[in-house]
């Protein structure tokens, strides 16, 4: 088992404090919050010992799973690090492309594992879905979610947003070749509302609509590529897709087929809808992280794509905040 300790206990690191309790992987040791009332409420709700300083905490473990929010992610990543602990942070990796940087060389040099907490790459819908992608020509995502003051100190980009360019730039695998953006604020001082269209070196394009403000929560991600059509419904946990296969002869009686042309011939559509399982994404990421540890694999997502993910965010933001200084 990996004795892990967790720094952070809000909304999210309640979470994590409750599934790592549940495994079987990892021996939970305790946790620490700056906070010293939300620490001792924590302490007796889980009935897990809290810390009151965090080298003791890092002393006592050999991981750390930091879900503080993402303003202090690199400091406590770097003691972490710094004291050879394998770390697991959640998303964005940390709050600059500069600090991103930095923890990477800190990890490589270290030789411990980091996992950055992309927890949509393990949505079930989006696994089930992972067979049929080919070589995407065009993505369009959709995150909706209704007004929430937690997460309204970084744009949408980096609250919201940042989830699809993770999975786009795990999907579409070839380097970006230009950004374009634009978005607003509306209830608060950073962009509530962004959309970005990402070119990359493939062909492929992607274009990604991203809203807090929303009055229906939305998170969908539409794949299309030659032949095939893949909706992934990360909300519902739903997963379509639509296939064309060249028919030989003529169709049978229950077989849908479009006309291509004169001279062209026919093809079938196939409409699969997938058996998506009902798996808990954060518990499945973090049995991951001990399993990297424990048989010293790579991690499922690295310090490097977290960086990645990362640097396209800052990109989109610097378009929007460029076009906003154009319309000032």
């Amino acid at each position: 088992m990996v004795n892990i300790g967790v720094i952070g206990a809000g909304h999210l690191g309640k979470i994590h404090i409750k599934l790592l309790k549940q495994s079987q992987k990892f021996r939970l040791i305790g946790f620490y919050d700056a906070d010293p009332v939300q620490a001792a409420k924590v302490a007796e709700e889980y009935g897990v010992l809290a810390f009151d300083q965090v080298d003791d905490l890092l002393d006592a473990c050999d991981a750390i799973d930091i879900v503080t929010p993402t303003l202090y992610h690199f400091e406590y990543a770097k003691m972490a690090v710094r004291s050879s602990k394998h770390i697991f942070i959640e998303k964005p990796i940390t709050h600059t492309v500069d600090e991103a940087k930095k923890l990477v060389s800190l990890v490589n040099e270290a030789r411990i594992k980091a996992q950055v907490g992309h927890v949509e790459r393990f949505n079930p819908a989006f696994i089930a879905a992972l067979p049929y992608f080919n070589h995407p020509l065009f993505i369009e995502t959709h995150r909706l979610a209704e007004f929430n003051p937690r997460g309204t100190d970084v744009s949408v980009v980096h609250d919201l947003m940042i989830h699809d360019i993770d999975i786009v730039l795990s999907v579409v695998k070839s380097d970006v070749r230009k950004i374009s953006a634009s978005g607003v604020a509306v209830v608060s001082d950073t962009p509530d509302i962004a959309n970005a269209r990402i070119e990359f070196a493939s062909g492929c394009v992607a274009n990604l609509t991203s809203s807090r403000i929303s009055l229906k929560n939305m998170r969908k991600t539409r794949v299309f590529q030659r032949d095939a059509y893949i909706s992934v419904d990360f909300f519902k946990k739903k997963t379509e897709v639509v296939r064309l296969k060249n028919l030989e002869g003529e169709p049978g009686p229950l077989d849908v087929s479009i006309e291509l042309g004169a001279g062209k011939g026919k093809k079938l559509i196939y409409f699969d809808q997938l058996n998506v399982s009902d798996t808990n994404a954060i518990g499945m990421e973090l049995e991951l992280f001990a399993d990297a540890i424990m048989n010293d694999e790579q991690t499922a997502v690295t310090a490097e794509a977290g960086m990645a993910a990362l640097e396209v965010a800052h990109q989109i933001n610097e378009k929007i905040q460029a076009s906003l200084n154009i319309l000032a």
